[in-house]
């Protein structure tokens, strides 16, 4: 199992969840490699058989590294079932400023990475003669509640979503892919505590997800084998709310 973006935050807790759940983590950074040292020696903890977790390192920027990562993975592992494309870039931009250096830098990690990891997950499957792979890619609710802020980035995650279908269709039978669309889970510097709890109860269930919720849909999509080429959303009911701004700007 490869989860992207490990090192940290959702993908922390996505990675210690499934550790706990018996998978045996491969934990991807990109700079922060002492936080994914951590999230690697935690998970080896938590594996019920104490199963090692690996820390690995690409820049999902760059084509060769992304190559690199699932060969990297299955050298460690000797085989692989599972990615989870956690990590993503989130920039602000707008319909108004966006260029395309920013288009490229979203696209590039957001769903050119994805893609080309379920790519060589499905081409690793298929050489060993298995029909157990599947890819989980993260969303997210805005898709469904769309507003232009963060213009490149939800240019990046629709592309992302129509992949879903597209990758469950030409890879089944040997591997499904799922998404997960979590809603407004953590806060970032572009809000304070106090505005953070007052968003996250901005949904008709009263709370948006919390990063336990969207880790335990993870591993509910990587173990139901009759889920493929849908979006699992994880947001509170946000998704059926009208909002004008992205949550960081309002």
């Amino acid at each position: 199992m490869l989860v992207t973006g490990a090192g940290k935050r959702l993908g922390r807790e996505i990675a210690l969840t499934l550790a706990r759940a018996g998978w045996q983590v491969a934990v991807h950074h990109r700079h922060s490699r002492s936080d994914a040292e951590q999230t690697a020696a935690d998970c080896t903890a938590a594996h019920p058989h104490g199963a090692p977790a690996v820390v690995c390192h690409a820049d999902l920027s760059v084509e060769a590294s992304v190559r690199d990562l699932i060969p990297t993975v299955v050298a460690q592992f000797g085989s692989l079932n599972a990615v989870v494309n956690s990590a993503s870039i989130f920039e602000h931009d707008s319909a108004s400023t966006v260029n395309v250096t920013s288009l490229q830098t979203h696209w590039m990690a957001n769903t050119a990475a994805p893609v080309l990891l379920a790519q060589a997950l499905h081409q690793h499957v298929l050489a060993r003669g298995g029909q157990d792979g599947v890819v989980v890619n993260l969303l997210d609710q805005k898709l469904w509640n769309p507003n232009p802020d963060f213009f490149s980035y939800t240019l990046s995650k629709a592309a992302l979503e129509s992949a879903n279908t597209l990758m469950a269709q030409a890879f089944a039978p040997q591997m499904r892919v799922v998404g997960v669309a979590p809603g407004l889970t953590l806060t970032s510097h572009m809000l304070s505590d106090e505005k953070f709890a007052e968003l996250h109860r901005q949904s008709p269930l009263g709370r948006s997800s919390t990063p336990e919720d969207v880790a335990a849909t993870v591993a509910f999509a990587l173990n139901n084998r009759s889920i493929t080429g849908t979006t699992l959303l994880v947001d509170g009911g946000q998704h059926l709310m009208r909002f004008e701004r992205d949550f960081s700007c309002m």
